[in-house]
């Protein structure tokens, strides 16, 4: 560790080979009894995998825990975001409705966890531990759109988004078919500005605008750093007006999806 800090997902790894060595079981052993693979089980162990709901409630009644591995998920997910994104955060869960624009990737709410995983690591600026734990902020995040009353979420992005290999192939095809099926839901919704719109407002970089229920706006924008959250009304209306431009460019929401369907044929 090269005395650096102990995160959560290390530790909860930790506690688990602990109570699998007490039980007097082998890796192979303990996959057995909770049907996954004896190399998961190695990942987690390390802090190098988060573990789903479902394997560590396994874990737990295999190595009779009495839930303290339920317990130690919930911190591992409650300490996943980086503490500057957090604000951001409590923005999304709120909000009424979420406008988001990309130009590079697909956004964060629509990623699959294999397409998530190829971003983070593919930038090379974090430990496996890191990328664990930004992946399970992100999928947790991802909830926001399925909850009882979802926010509105309209999605505009780039036709490179479409076109950028990140990962294998098989990532692609995975995320491709994940956004098809959401944007068949009635409350998200993708738009694409086709190459040909060539120069366009939204080339400065990524953007998001989060309405609050008191119908006050909140944006989002990140930079190399950290993200930075604003409502300031000269910034939101600015960024409203780029949004304003983007969907000006961008294609209708029948022909985006024909364009994804096509697109998404490229990666098979």
């Amino acid at each position: 560790m090269g005395g650096a800090a102990m995160s959560t997902l290390e530790f909860l790894g930790a506690e688990l080979r602990r109570a699998r060595k007490e039980a007097g079981l082998s890796q192979e052993e303990l996959a057995q009894r909770i049907s996954y693979s004896s190399s998961l089980v190695g990942m987690v162990e390390i802090g190098h995998r988060t573990p789903s709901q479902d394997f560590i409630a396994r874990a737990d009644a295999a190595l009779t825990a009495g839930g303290l591995f339920e317990r130690l998920l919930a911190l591992v997910r409650a300490d996943a975001a980086p503490p500057w994104f957090r604000e951001w955060i409590s923005v999304e869960r709120e909000a009424t409705l979420i406008r988001w624009f990309e130009p590079s990737l697909f956004p964060g709410l629509l990623q699959t966890e294999a397409y998530a995983r190829a971003v983070l690591r593919g930038g090379r600026m974090l430990r496996e531990t890191e990328v664990e734990q930004r992946i399970t902020s992100r999928m947790e995040r991802q909830a926001v759109l399925r909850r009882e009353t979802p926010p509105e979420f309209v999605a505009v992005i780039d036709e490179a988004v479409l076109r950028r290999a990140v990962g294998e192939p098989a990532v692609m095809v995975e995320q491709f078919e994940h956004l098809l099926r959401l944007t068949e839901q009635p409350h998200v919704t993708l738009h694409v500005v086709p190459a040909d719109a060539g120069m366009h407002a939204g080339l400065a970089g990524a953007f998001i605008l989060a309405r609050t229920p008191e119908g006050g706006e909140v944006a989002h924008l990140d930079t190399p750093l950290r993200a930075h959250v604003t409502d300031r009304p000269d910034d939101v209306d600015s960024l409203q007006h780029r949004w304003e431009s983007l969907r000006g460019e961008a294609l209708p929401r029948r022909a985006s999806r024909e364009l994804i369907r096509e697109l998404a044929k490229s990666w098979t």
